[in-house]
């Protein structure tokens, strides 16, 4: 409803502005006494504040600037990292802080404590101004040193090649004259503002690098307009396997016009699994390949369908799912389907992310796992949302080699 849209906007900027407070608290008003370099520093931390606003009303009439995105989201990422990492200050600080009430006995027997041979302590309520500038200046700049540097990794990460994760996995009712069959799992590519012709190239290099069979991209293509990314979709064309490209929806295609993209998509040769399964192989040794529209359409009256997509399948016949989001398992296993390949979690993508992914989803978040009868493999994904950066769940190709159970 449009009334949750609003709240919930409401508290992320609140949220937002409560931590460029704590940014501008510790960075600036703790560090600095200068007014024009304050009101400097806090202009970069309200421009930053409204910035992808800002690029996202640009968007309005036509894509955002590559390099002005880049630069926005990687800065974000920076803050985040600063963040963290002050965060973590505060808390050894705190702990520190606990310690230090706790009363120092002496040793019995004569021997003074510890507190006798410690200089005589500043009266309460008393600090040393400078001291205390010279330890906020020392924390801001580790602050700013470890955040840079893991800024830098990740997006080193991010923006380099993702890394080829070979699954064998062997699949109930398999033939033996497909014995080492290959799926080249693409997931989560995000094709946008940022992820662009040079990406796909080298995403297209890597996954033909592979050999695959089959390539299934599992959902989350693109974040914008077909009359904005088609050109660079358009470079996936150049995947190399013997049985083509297949494809199911994510929610981030829902968002950027699913049916428009639907047709796009058809005209790039990508075959659409939407609710429906097709037989890959010859009448002599084949499998079934089923497709789902994304899990979260259900919540707005949307079409994931499993039922309609099974209809008319021989049940003895093996089985894989494309389904985007890794959820529903228990009825994809009581359907019999042997194999589910999802993405959508991005393995967390960044610290804290992939901590708290790992709580939400568990054994689902990354990489293969066991659901009753079915497998599960749920992919860390190829891009990136929101900061360019990868750290602690870097992206991956998946290469599947079925086997015969």
């Amino acid at each position: 409803m449009w009334w949750i849209r609003i709240v919930f906007g409401l508290v992320m900027l609140l949220v937002f502005g409560g931590l460029n407070w704590f940014l501008f608290k510790r960075l600036v008003a703790d560090v600095t006494t200068h007014p024009w370099l304050k009101r400097g520093l806090a202009g970069v931390l309200v421009l930053t504040y409204g910035a992808v606003p800002l690029l996202r009303l640009w968007a309005q009439d036509g894509a955002p600037p590559p390099t002005a995105t880049f630069v926005v989201l990687a800065f974000w990422g920076l803050l985040l990292n600063v963040l963290l990492v002050l965060v973590a200050f505060e808390g050894v600080k705190w702990v520190l802080a606990r310690r230090a009430k706790r009363p120092t006995a002496s040793l019995g027997s004569g021997v003074p404590g510890v507190e006798s041979v410690l200089p005589e302590p500043r009266p309460q309520g008393v600090e040393d101004p400078a001291r205390r500038q010279f330890l906020a200046r020392v924390g801001a700049a580790t602050a700013l040193g470890v955040g840079g540097a893991l800024t830098t990794y990740g997006v080193y990460r991010a923006m380099t090649p993702p890394e080829i994760s070979e699954v064998p996995v062997r699949l109930a009712g398999l033939p033996k004259a497909l014995e080492g069959f290959t799926i080249v799992q693409l997931s989560d590519v995000h094709v946008g503002a940022i992820i662009q012709t040079k990406f796909l190239d080298m995403l297209v290099a890597e996954a033909n690098r592979a050999k695959p069979d089959l390539v299934a991209i599992t959902g989350d293509l693109v974040d914008g307009a077909p009359a904005q990314l088609g050109q660079y979709v358009a470079r996936l064309r150049n995947l190399s396997s013997k049985h083509g490209t297949y494809f199911c929806s994510g929610n981030h295609d829902y968002y950027s016009g699913w049916e428009r993209w639907a047709a796009a998509l058809e005209g790039m040769d990508f075959t659409l699994l939407r609710n429906r399964h097709v037989r890959i192989g010859d009448a002599g040794a084949s499998f079934d390949l089923v497709g789902v529209e994304d899990w979260g359409t259900r919540l707005g009256g949307g079409e994931y369908d499993l039922d309609a997509a099974i209809a008319g399948r021989d049940a003895d016949r093996a089985s894989v799912l494309l389904s985007h989001q890794p959820n529903n398992l228990d009825v994809v296993a009581s359907k019999g389907i042997g194999l589910q390949l999802s993405g959508h979690t991005h393995g967390g993508q960044i610290f804290p992310g992939t901590l708290i992914g790992s709580a939400i989803w568990r054994e689902r978040n990354t990489g293969l796992s066991r659901h009753g009868a079915t497998w599960l493999y749920t992919s860390r994904g190829c891009g990136f949302v929101g900061p360019p950066m990868r750290v602690g769940a870097p992206p991956e190709i998946v290469k599947l080699v079925l086997t015969s159970a």
